[in-house]
């Protein structure tokens, strides 16, 4: 019997967000197939109904293959590097190789439309006036920033360029804010392990530094979202839930919800005197307001408020 439900494809299928994309996507009723690296890692993947094949960002062999039949891919996948690497190419050249990589499979294959998982790194690492981002905004890859930070700017403009340049399919990007929320395996993001440390104690001071939160839920909802909605074609979609918040305000959530962590802050004058903290100096005062209207205007997004999400990301570690 033909199945007429919509195949996707979910890049990184073994990661934090990329799990419970396919969640979501499996909950609507969708086919899925996702990509690991190395199919020894196929048992990491939620869910045993999901079709996984091996297929590397840094080389063509297997995405054709992954990407033959289907109708739409969500590329959440990307390089985090642990630490800073010795050379930025390391971090920035699989990124955007492999997003160009990702995009010339899906144009061969017919695929309608790519989701790709960008960040707002891409889009507020740069000054702006009053802080204020819009999906207008863009980091200036040729500022002193890291280089994952300068991976996702880079890797965000060669997929546009890519559609542009060659045609098809049609391209979204959905810009996220520091990805919080409930963990499905032992794997935790950068984000969730922020929380970890704190519950842990492994992080007696926070710094006096301010970021954006979504949740990983969310924003799993936003990419299924932009994947078939009509308007999301050839759109950035920023993904954040309220105001901005500081590490000393995520830490006092935490007490609130009953976890017991410490609510000690470094001063300004303290981190600019740390040497390990020279890449955060340039942020300190820096509140960002990370305007989500777009996403909410177009698509009808609805993101959970923060404390939620960080209490269940507490509870469920």
């Amino acid at each position: 019997m033909n199945d007429n439900r919509a195949l996707v494809l979910v890049t990184g299928g073994t990661g934090y967000l990329g799990g419970h994309t396919i969640t979501r996507l499996l909950a609507d009723g969708h086919r899925v197939r996702t990509t690991v690296r190395d199919l020894g890692r196929a048992a990491e993947v939620p869910h045993d109904e999901v079709e996984v094949v091996a297929a590397d960002l840094g080389a063509d062999d297997g995405w054709a293959a992954a990407t033959e039949g289907v109708d739409y891919v969500l590329h959440v996948a990307s390089p985090f590097p642990p630490s800073s690497p010795a050379d930025d190419d390391e971090v920035i050249r699989p990124a955007r190789e492999g997003t160009v990589r990702v995009l010339a499979a899906a144009r061969e294959a017919g695929v309608r439309r790519v989701v790709l998982t960008s960040s707002f790194a891409a889009v507020g690492y740069s000054a702006v006036p009053r802080a204020e981002y819009t999906e207008a905004d863009w980091t200036d890859p040729a500022d002193p920033n890291t280089a994952y930070i300068r991976s996702k700017v880079i890797a965000e403009r060669a997929a546009w360029d890519q559609v542009r340049s060659a045609g098809g399919p049609e391209l979204a990007v959905i810009n996220p804010a520091g990805i919080f929320g409930p963990v499905l395996g032992g794997r935790l993001s950068s984000s969730v392990g922020l929380v970890r440390a704190m519950l842990d104690g492994a992080m007696p001071v926070v710094s006096p530094l301010h970021f954006g939160v979504v949740d990983v839920r969310d924003a799993a909802d936003l990419h299924v979202r932009a994947m078939t909605h009509p308007r999301a074609a050839g759109e950035r979609f920023l993904a954040a839930a309220g105001r901005s918040i500081s590490f000393l305000e995520l830490a006092r959530i935490l007490t609130e919800s009953g976890y017991e962590v410490s609510t000690e802050e470094l001063t300004a004058e303290q981190v600019r005197a740390d040497p390990a903290m020279r890449e955060a100096v340039a942020r300190l005062g820096h509140v960002p307001v990370i305007r989500t209207g777009k996403a909410r205007d177009v698509l009808g997004w609805r993101p959970r408020p923060v404390e939620e999400t960080l209490a269940d990301t507490a509870r469920s570690l």
